[in-house]
């Protein structure tokens, strides 16, 4: 399934969104520059690269880049499905958090993804790069906040594709459950650090968006409560 809108209306403009998508796109043109011994030198550089970090952890340079690989992208599928989740999705959560808390939430989620895909792969010496991990924190939270929300999806059925209206708990969970049984999948082998995709930092943002948003949807749930019980 590939979602391509939600319709789930915002009640206003997602400045950080869009700042994020142009902050994405503005590196990836940059490394779109790059000859390969300079994007190998850049990635290098600026990613994160677990056994390096687990060498120095409390190095500030170490520590930048798991901020900085947030926003590097090693190609055009990479940050074409990355920037289009985090358009579908995002809007609706930085609309319920305010911009300052969604940028907050967008950063820290970022950060839980690296260090869960640490976790598994301590000693690789492969850069980890991406957006995912905080867009999975925002697909943790659209799934608790707007499980309901129609999600606007292509279904590949054989050599045709269906357009459908999904509930986005379907969309949003079918990812979740890929994510979950690849990453499982290379539990106790090399794969997890040899590099490819890093389904811990899926998994790790998404969990992490699902804890933060949490104490958001329990309390939307608790005054909606109280209000059908005030309104008898």
């Amino acid at each position: 399934m590939i979602p391509i809108r939600d319709e789930n209306p915002t009640r206003r403009v997602p400045w950080v969104t869009l700042a994020l998508i142009a902050a994405n796109i503005a590196v990836f043109v940059y490394e779109f520059t790059l000859d390969p011994v300079a994007l190998e030198a850049f990635w290098t550089q600026w990613a994160f690269v677990p056994a390096r970090f687990t060498a120095n952890p409390f190095s500030p340079v170490e520590m930048t880049t798991l901020f900085t690989a947030m926003f590097m992208h090693a190609g055009w599928v990479h940050i074409g499905g990355n920037m289009l989740y985090l358009w579908i999705f995002g809007n609706n959560i930085e609309d319920r958090f305010g911009p300052l808390g969604f940028s907050a939430f967008y950063l820290i989620c970022g950060v839980i993804a690296t260090l869960a895909q640490l976790l598994v792969a301590p000693d690789s010496t492969v850069p980890n790069l991406g957006a995912s991990g905080a867009v999975a924190g925002v697909l943790g939270a659209y799934i608790l906040l707007f499980p309901g929300a129609s999600v606007v999806t292509l279904i590949p059925v054989f050599v045709f594709i269906e357009v459908a209206r999904v509930p986005a708990y379907l969309v949003i969970g079918f990812w979740f459950i890929l994510q979950l049984g690849s990453g499982l999948a290379t539990l106790g082998s090399d794969v997890a650090g040899a590099g490819g995709v890093a389904w811990f930092a899926h998994i790790g943002g998404f969990v992490a968006g699902l804890l933060i948003a949490l104490p958001a949807a329990a309390g939307e749930r608790w005054r909606s409560r109280n209000k059908t019980r005030y309104s008898r």
